[in-house]
């Protein structure tokens, strides 16, 4: 027992040892008109304290920036209360702030605030509920901004029993139609920009979600109204309809999590680019804002990760490089890397012919 414990131990060691002349190697890349990114974003979402404390270790990772959250003087993190009724004040997230401000970042430069939808269960037609809404918003914009990062991270998805954009679970809707919803909503989502905006005029939203995901699971084909996400075209029109010139606002599609191929990423930047702009009612203005990017699971659920026979695992090293690849050539210019078992900053599950996959997929020479 004691020399099999001794034999892992020494695996152990030569993978971290591996790992790590993986870290630290700077991709070289050509030099497109847009340089492509590729941030971080995984169940390792970092607070602002942590990277402080560590951005050196972080930024030998192979990434252009992360995903990351901000917690108050008080222990509440904002991304998980800020569509809320409880209205936010500035002066609770001025450590948060100031950890940003006071982190030496050097190759991290596209860094973004997560925020959710939620708690939620916020009723459309409360103004003064979607006052604080509003707020929340504009503090998380302006955390950001001071904060030295580009924008949000936008989580759309519909987290804990939230049904925000479900026509179906509006108190109102025995008296409300589904068209007095959509105009409500749409009034919603430029109120979020506005506040937004007043904040920070030129930020990157990057929305887990976008457009396409209005008809998933719809109760009758093409009917918005019986789908969960059925409203959410109409708040991400509100938010086009005035965002200001310099608003950068990235559909980064989750629904690539699993992708291998080049065809299907091509594909989705047709639907992105084109053929979601049929869900809006502002095609044009659509059209105009709307960027692609892409988002790749590492270690997808479909299957395990297993940390030995890369077999069992939903990507291969060589799948992986491949997939981050293809979604760099397509995207116009994020693409971002989710994880839950492996751990980029403590390295912890992470296998280093992953790593090694991801700087060869960025151009890197060994």
């Amino acid at each position: 027992m004691i020399r099999l414990f001794a034999a892992l131990l020494l695996l152990g060691i030569s993978c971290v040892v591996a790992v790590q002349s993986v870290f630290g190697q700077q991709p070289k890349e050509a030099k497109p008109a847009v340089r492509k990114k590729v941030i971080e974003w995984g169940w390792d979402e970092p607070d602002t304290k942590f990277m402080r404390e560590n951005i050196a270790k972080m930024e030998e990772a192979p990434f252009d920036g992360v995903v990351f959250h901000a917690m108050s003087g008080s222990g509440v993190n904002l991304s998980w209360e800020v569509w809320g009724n409880r209205k936010f004040e500035i002066a609770e997230f001025k450590q948060a702030i100031e950890d940003l401000r006071g982190t030496k970042f050097q190759r991290f430069t596209d860094r973004f605030l997560r925020v959710n939808i939620t708690p939620a269960h916020i009723d459309w037609f409360d103004d003064a509920a979607w006052a604080n809404v509003a707020n929340n918003f504009g503090v998380a914009a302006h955390v950001a901004k001071k904060g030295r990062c580009k924008g949000f991270m936008f989580d759309t998805e519909q987290y804990e029993g939230v049904t925000e954009f479900d026509y179906r679970e509006q108190k109102d809707k025995a008296k409300r139609s589904f068209a007095d919803y959509q105009a409500k909503v749409r009034q919603r989502g430029r109120e979020w920009m506005k506040a937004v905006n007043a904040q920070n005029p030129s930020p990157v939203i990057l929305l887990a979600f976008g457009y396409d995901i209005c008809l998933w699971n719809a109760a009758r084909p093409k009917d918005r109204s019986t789908a969960a996400y059925g409203l959410l075209p109409d708040f991400l029109d509100g938010m086009i309809e005035v965002a200001t010139k310099e608003t950068v606002i990235v559909d980064a599609w989750e629904f690539s999590y699993p992708y291998k191929e080049r065809k299907q990423f091509d594909a989705a930047y047709e639907t992105i680019t084109k053929t979601a702009a049929d869900y809006s009612a502002v095609p044009e203005k659509y059209r105009e804002k709307m960027k692609a990017g892409f988002g790749i699971w590492i270690d997808h659920k479909r299957k395990g990760w297993d940390l030995a026979d890369f077999s069992k695992n939903h990507f291969s090293p060589a799948e992986f490089e491949s997939s981050v690849r293809s979604a760099l050539e397509v995207s116009d210019e994020y693409v971002w890397i989710y994880s839950e078992r492996p751990k980029w900053w403590t390295r912890e599950m992470l296998p280093p012919a992953y790593a090694e996959a991801l700087v060869k997929a960025r151009g890197a020479e060994k």
